[in-house]
């Protein structure tokens, strides 16, 4: 029963935020016109790369990198990762977080729902934007089932939670360091250009056996490439691959928030 009723508090929170974030529609539109220019950039990369549009470059076409790379970027850019660590360190380093000891509520799920509440919109922009794009560069869309489509939107969603958990991850270090921001950057960095850009089949070998093993696959590559190269059993491999990952990083995040309150009670607060 209390499960439920958590739940509950959860999901409001996540529907208050998405009510909230409506009133800033044009806001969110505004930051699309970014979206847009990296989408408009890799489609002339790609384009100059490719010879022609049935040359395959390790086992992708033209119309799939650029698929691929539109893939990414909505789950990436919707996340808003930047300022959502920002506000969770400003939550420690303000004494915030101190409030929400004593809620209700986990604080990891409720600034997690609420984060989510107002990336959601975006995300739902970003797709729509995606789409047109696509098919207005391409003239084309990829072939897959409408059973497809649903696995993919599921990935994506599983997607952004995934990296959601993995900033608030990030963002707890500021428990125990100054500030948690530089340790963000580097995240980013490093999923921009090993995720968001190439797929892990244009890495050597060992790194691909590697990249399989962290957030990359999870977040980028597995909703990207069952959009570009749909299969049941690809499919299978990655939703139970995000399944586990998303169990495994909400585990960290609560051993590290527990670990960061004990380490203000012992301090004094």
């Amino acid at each position: 029963m209390n499960k439920k009723i958590s739940i509950k508090k959860y999901f409001l929170i996540f529907k208050f935020e998405i009510m909230s974030t409506f009133q800033y529609v044009k806001n969110i539109l505004i930051h699309m016109i970014g979206y847009v220019i990296h989408i408009f950039i890799f489609f002339n990369l790609w384009n100059y790369v490719y010879d022609d549009s049935v040359q395959l470059i390790n086992g992708y076409s033209k119309a799939q990198m650029i698929w691929y790379v539109i893939i990414t970027e909505i789950i990436w850019s919707a996340t808003s990762g930047r300022s959502f660590c920002k506000r969770i360190c400003n939550d420690v380093k303000t004494g915030n977080i101190a409030y929400n000891l004593n809620k209700p509520y986990s604080y990891i799920c409720y600034i997690a729902s609420s984060h989510l509440g107002e990336t959601s919109i975006k995300t739902i922009i970003a797709i729509i934007f995606g789409i047109v794009l696509g098919i207005l560069f391409l003239k084309e869309f990829p072939v897959i089932s409408i059973i497809g489509i649903i696995i993919v939107l599921l990935s994506m969603l599983l997607a952004v939670v995934i990296n959601t958990f993995s900033i608030t991850f990030i963002g707890l270090f500021s428990f125990f360091i100054e500030d948690a921001n530089p340790f963000y950057w580097l995240y980013s960095k490093i999923i921009l250009i090993l995720g968001t850009i190439f797929p892990i089949e244009f890495f050597p070998g060992v790194l691909q056996r590697i990249m399989v093993y962290t957030p990359i696959y999870v977040i980028c590559y597995g909703p990207a490439k069952l959009f570009v190269d749909f299969s049941i059993i690809g499919a299978i491999n990655i939703i139970l691959a995000q399944l586990m990952y998303l169990f495994i990083v909400w585990l960290m995040c609560n051993v590290l928030y527990r670990k960061g309150v004990k380490k203000l009670n012992v301090n004094g607060g």
